[in-house]
């Protein structure tokens, strides 16, 4: 059985404010041609199919127009919420949608019912596991404590028992949507760590044969059997050298991954980033290959320029965005505030800040209560979110 694995569309979204309205079209038409190119016998969309809760409408009527399209085009698809998504909006009208062979699985209380599929080979049960969010699904999957490893792994229990009663060779895909250890982040995904815990094992999803998961934005292989899709356009500078595709997976008869091929996504603009003094950047003949493309300028100059985005825009005429980083030696306290903060969590920071402003670190203590405190705002985030689509 084939299927195309996909995910983190992040419909509605925007980069550095220049819309992508028409570059996330132009994906959802290769993603069609290539079901009917390809042959590919079911559509696996892991996760944040739009960048936020109540998207913008042209991101909703881009959705419908892509659902349409693939259900004329007579592939299966089975599509998760995300933790960027509206769990109760996407899943609207999911029965009637079913029976058009576009399967949502945006409620918890349906992991354990798997959409089946058919070939030659027998059948191949796909469970969908939406974005779970601890606070929030913990009792109802009966969790004791609280974090993204305890209920991951009570959702596959969920996933195993199921699998245990169907015919035997019955073969199984997941699909899901967490940060598993061993996977790369970038600088666009939304935070979805608890209690500080970043990611968890691989070994959670044992016992089935392919994984599909969604949140991080860089195509990746964790095992043979684990993968990540990546999203499929750049929504951060940090993916600039991000080689943006989907998963075109064949499962064989005894549920081994017989291929697995990377089908490239269609580029609206390459992405760069350039750093420098400003007139270097504006003379080396090196970087007139980066003239169309979206830049990122990192100046080093020691004094900031005079309009330095006015005369970068000369050359290149995509530049969205300009950081000042001064070279000065790495002792100098008065390096920006930005380069400090670079590559740090909003956890790392507050911790920081505590530990500077009193002179000294954290205790275990005290680490569990501010981690407490950054998970309960998440929480009441989703909660209220939860609440608005009653």
């Amino acid at each position: 059985m084939r299927f195309l694995h996909t995910s983190d569309w992040h419909l509605g979204r925007s980069f550095h404010r220049v819309g992508l309205f028409e570059a996330q079209a132009a994906f959802l038409d290769h993603l069609v041609a290539t079901v009917r190119d390809r042959e590919v016998d079911a559509v696996l969309v892991a996760g944040d199919v739009y960048d936020r809760a109540v998207p913008p409408l042209p991101a909703v009527e881009l959705f419908d127009r892509a659902l349409h399209r693939l259900a004329e085009a007579g592939v299966e698809t089975v599509m998760i919420s995300g933790n960027h998504d509206s769990a109760r909006r996407l899943g609207v009208g999911a029965g009637l949608l079913g029976r058009a062979g576009i399967h949502l699985r945006t409620d918890p209380d349906g992991i354990g019912t798997p959409v089946v599929l058919a070939d030659a080979h027998g059948e191949v049960a796909l469970y969908g596991l939406p974005y779970l969010e601890p606070a929030l699904v913990r009792e109802r999957l009966g969790v004791a404590r609280s974090g993204h490893e305890a209920v991951l792994a009570a959702a596959m229990d969920l996933v195993r028992a199921d699998l245990a009663a169907r015919p035997a060779g019955t073969r199984s895909v997941v699909l899901a949507h967490a940060f598993v250890a061993g996977g790369a982040p970038s600088d666009s995904e939304r935070d979805i760590t608890v209690g500080g815990v970043a990611a968890v094992p691989t070994a959670v999803f044992d016992g089935v044969d392919y994984v599909a998961l969604g949140h991080l934005h860089g195509s990746q292989a964790l095992t043979g059997r684990v993968r990540y899709s990546g999203s499929p356009l750049a929504y951060s500078f940090s993916e600039a050298d991000h080689r943006k595709t989907m998963w075109l997976i064949d499962l064989g008869a005894d549920g081994e991954v017989a291929a697995a091929e990377r089908v490239d996504c269609p580029v609206p603009r390459p992405l760069a980033r350039l750093r420098g003094r400003l007139d270097d950047l504006l003379a080396d003949p090196a970087h007139e290959r980066h003239r169309d493309s979206w830049i990122e300028a990192t100046l080093t100059d020691a004094v900031r320029p005079q309009d330095p985005m006015a005369r970068l825009t000369e050359r290149f005429p995509h530049t969205l965005n300009l950081v000042f980083e001064p070279e000065r030696a790495d002792t100098d306290s008065l390096a920006s505030y930005a380069q400090r903060l670079r590559g740090r969590s909003d956890r790392q920071i507050a911790e920081d800040f505590v530990s500077h402003v009193r002179a000294g670190g954290l205790d275990a203590a005290e680490r569990t209560v501010l981690y407490g405190a950054f998970d309960d705002v998440r929480v009441e985030a989703a909660t209220t979110e939860r609440e608005a689509d009653r």
